[in-house]
């Protein structure tokens, strides 16, 4: 593609970015179009917009927050069978597909390489993505269909994960994974100067699990499941081995009370427990972060004793088709965090800082949920669902993830 060098110029000059040129006269041809490539995507209007923001501070949005109705999975009685049997259909007509966010990478646990590739220390050592296409091939032999499983990578890590497919053969699955890579956005300093990497191109940042809806529809992923006869769309994360993607009791609900998305929830292990928690906001389906709620409000309980605002937002969600590709048809809003960010100085010096000193922007896959009018929110037990591997040590760690996994699996034999 031919770029006018003189229209980037100017545009740069617009919006007082011109140190993005400054190490393109000694660059290969090659880098110099990628360089080139990278600012004509840039929406510098959006980036103007976020910096301003930062300057905001945090502002809490004047909302009304309720409680939201839930399900207890195991409290469904004689209804159990019933959505069950609807959601079992529907699998087994090949109408699911399930989605893995996987553009992390496993820095956190002292892993170099894509989070999904990290083994957790199971006596099979296996890692987590062949966890969880275990689990997919069991729920295809027991529903006698093949599930169409989708990969979000990152542009970091895209490379590596399908490398390690390959290496794998696909785990025998290679014609039903597709993979695709979430969006970018540049990363900026406390002056709102758009960062240089250590390759001399733009520093950017993967935007969040937020991005999974607008990823989807731009990479063509939705066209594909539409292809496929899929109608219902599980999303999860990779870093959750006991995710269980394939589950006809919440794709019943769904279907049965007529509403286009559902989520999983477990009970805070206590009132104060930082996580998202499941609420309305203004009337509509939403999550409302640990930041957000007021002491009174997060130990505020029903007539049973029950936290109000106790079901935990595990990340573990089910959409149909068409709400996705409504939420992925608009950017969703961006929240900023302050991170540490190496970079190239204006005069070719790499800076490493000992102190967060750039802001990264993420959308939030529960921001889109203010786009259903209805949600299904179905709980679930901890100890058979929810696992994750966030920490090296303590809390979320391989440690807790394993001993879970490993006794749930006892449980099954």
């Amino acid at each position: 593609m031919e770029y006018n060098i003189e229209e980037i110029k100017h545009k740069l000059k617009k919006y007082n970015q011109e140190h993005l040129l400054n190490f393109y006269d000694n660059m290969e041809e090659s880098k110099q179009n990628k360089l080139l490539e990278q600012i004509e995507n840039i929406d510098f209007e959006l980036i103007k917009s976020l910096y301003n923001k930062t300057k905001d501070g945090i502002k809490n949005e004047d909302a009304e927050i309720e409680p939201i109705d839930f399900m207890d999975k195991y409290k469904l009685n004689e209804d159990y069978k019933y959505y069950e049997q609807i959601g079992e259909k529907a699998i087994r007509a090949g109408k699911l597909a399930v989605v893995t966010m996987a553009g992390g990478q496993g820095t956190r646990l002292g892993h170099n390489g894509p989070k999904g590739t990290y083994d957790i220390g199971l006596d099979s050592h296996k890692s987590l993505f062949e966890l969880l296409f275990d689990y997919i091939k069991e729920q295809n032999e027991k529903y006698n269909v093949q599930i169409p499983w989708f990969i979000m990578t990152s542009k970091e890590n895209n490379e590596a994960t399908v490398k390690f497919f390959k290496e794998n053969k696909y785990f025998g699955y290679e014609k039903n994974i597709f993979f695709f890579i979430q969006g970018q956005l540049p990363m900026i300093d406390t002056e709102g100067k758009i960062l240089i990497g250590e390759d001399y191109l733009i520093k950017e940042a993967a935007d969040g699990h937020g991005g999974v809806y607008e990823s989807l529809v731009k990479s063509g992923m939705v066209e594909k499941m539409k292809q496929l006869g899929v109608e219902w769309v599980f999303i999860g994360g990779v870093d959750n081995c006991l995710v269980k993607m394939v589950d006809p009791v919440l794709m019943g609900i769904a279907i049965d009370k007529g509403v286009t998305a559902a989520g999983k929830s477990v009970v805070k292990a206590n009132p104060h427990e930082k996580v998202g928690a499941f609420c309305k906001k203004n009337g509509k389906p939403s999550v409302v972060e640990y930041s957000e709620i007021t002491d009174e409000m997060a130990e505020a309980t029903d007539e049973n004793g029950e936290l109000l605002y106790g079901e935990s937002h595990i990340l573990c969600n089910l959409f149909n088709i068409s709400a996705i590709e409504r939420m992925g048809s608009e950017p969703l809003p961006y929240h900023s965090a302050f991170k540490k960010a190496t970079y190239i100085d204006k005069d070719g010096n790499k800076v490493v800082p000992t102190s967060p000193n750039a802001f990264k922007f993420e959308a939030f896959l529960f921001d889109a949920f203010g786009e259903v009018d209805d949600m299904a929110i179905l709980r679930v037990k901890r100890e058979e669902e929810f696992a994750p591997v966030k920490n090296a040590t303590g809390v979320d760690s391989p440690e807790t993830a394993r001993e879970l996994y490993n006794n749930f699996h006892k449980k099954e034999k």
